[in-house]
């Protein structure tokens, strides 16, 4: 492809991610999967630039109002040329030429936007701060108050881009057999710092035909994420439950980490997410992994099966702000977060349930940065349920995971710039002996 059709494709989808309420990857995978003629080095370039626009949002809306230029799809390519690629005006011309596959040419508006923009930095010292930070009014308070003085490292690692992980599957491989795979495949691999399941991949190959995927030696998969289920603590034998399982990630790890043996319930309120699961775990070679539909968090099964666990994850759904190197669009749609709050209270006082009296454990975690999503609500339902209490998460490190100390004292928090993981939350909460008390007063519950 010319550099002209490559820009043409990048407007053509970001045209389609401000039409379609759909997530960003899902419509650049879909726009690729029908243009199978489109090379590999052209895909990540219209790609890259696709996210590049993505993550300079906020600027770039500053200075398209600054400018006084319509805010559409091509305007904003249009800037990121100019400010964050540095195209100087004369080559403007050549790329937006009107041949066959390029942009049409620039009209007397988006020539006057060129004009106001060539020269310029993406980054302005007139911009607000939140601006700058690429932060949405509704986060931007409560992040620099979780952060204090870390706040400006921290968001600006938001706006890095997130790197490649693996998870090695321990019921097909050791991590130091894929390590020595991939590297004779002359991929650039390292082991992640705190999962030791791990890999980190330099660059973006396209692992979906690797031999190692399609045997299911490896899933990809964050490394905080990966430690999220570690600290499950699942062992073989046990009875797990994965309440907010979507396609299926965490269970696969889980159900791995139980060496096969022992039962895994995959629980969503999405048949379409639970069906997209069924290919990973037949990928992998597990079959204790059993999917379950739920209507809502206060299904009947819940409580049929109350106390019947020995752990139960709930990966509650959440403002995503720790995911977004990876999704920055995400961070424009709207956010109702105290609907999101009272989802969480009510996922986790109703999962709750389902953890075995005197030893069960609840791991409540998130892919937000937020507090009100994370230790606020741990600490509520704390103080509403007497009958847990929180497990140190160094404690459960230390035998689960066992790379060195835990990051965190108390529940574990990550971040982009403190550890290079997305941004996520663990509690660990047991149940205790009072529980049987507290199941049988409820029994009688509609």
């Amino acid at each position: 492809m010319t550099p002209s059709a490559r820009i043409q494709a990048t407007i053509d989808i970001l045209e389609r991610i401000a039409a379609e309420n759909r997530p960003a990857d899902a419509v650049v995978s879909a726009y690729f999967r029908t243009r199978r003629f489109i090379g590999s080095k052209d895909r990540s370039e219209i790609a890259g630039r696709v996210y590049a626009v993505l993550r300079h949002h906020a600027r770039l809306g500053w200075w398209l109002d600054r400018a006084g230029a319509e805010d559409t799809p091509r305007n904003r390519v249009i800037a990121e040329l100019t400010l964050a690629e540095g195209v100087a005006v004369k080559d403007m011309g050549r790329l937006f030429s009107g041949d066959t596959y390029a942009p049409i040419p620039l009209d007397k508006p988006e020539e006057a936007l060129v004009k106001a923009t060539a020269g310029q930095p993406l980054d302005h010292p007139e911009m607000p701060k939140p601006v700058r930070s690429e932060i949405p009014d509704w986060a931007a308070a409560s992040l620099e108050a979780n952060f204090g003085d870390r706040y400006e490292a921290e968001v600006a690692a938001l706006l890095d881009q997130a790197p490649l992980d693996l998870r090695v599957n321990e019921l097909r491989g050791s991590r130091d057999e894929v390590l020595q795979t991939l590297a004779a495949g002359k991929l650039s691999v390292e082991p992640t710092p705190l999962s030791p399941l791990g890999i980190r991949v330099k660059g973006r190959p396209q692992l979906g035909r690797h031999p190692a995927f399609q045997s299911g030696l490896i899933e990809v998969q964050d490394e905080g994420s990966q430690l999220i289920a570690l600290l499950v603590d699942a062992r073989p034998g046990q009875q797990v439950v994965d309440f907010c399982s979507g396609a299926g990630g965490k269970a696969l790890a889980l159900a791995a980490r139980m060496r096969g043996k022992g039962r895994v319930v995959a629980c969503d309120v999405s048949k379409g997410r639970l069906d997209r699961g069924k290919e990973r775990l037949r990928r992998a070679g597990i079959d204790n992994v059993e999917p379950k539909l739920l209507e809502n968090e206060r299904d009947r099964w819940v409580k049929k099966q109350r106390g019947k666990f020995d752990r139960v994850l709930i990966d509650a759904p959440c403002s995503g702000t720790g995911a977004w190197r990876r999704n920055p669009d995400a961070r424009w749609r709207p956010i109702d977060l105290d609907r999101l709050l009272g989802v969480q209270r009510e996922i986790l006082d109703s999962a709750a349930r389902l953890a075995k009296p005197d030893g069960g454990r609840v791991i409540y975690a998130t892919c937000s940065l937020l507090r009100e999503e994370n230790e606020a609500q741990v600490e509520a339902f704390l103080a509403a349920h007497p009958d847990y209490r929180l497990v140190p998460v160094e404690e459960v490190w230390a035998e689960a995971v066992g790379t060195g100390p835990a990051p965190t004292a108390g529940m574990l928090r990550l971040s982009p710039a403190a550890n290079g993981t997305d941004g996520f939350f663990v509690a660990v909460l047991e149940r205790g002996p009072k529980a049987e008390a507290a199941d049988a007063a409820g029994a009688e519950e509609a």
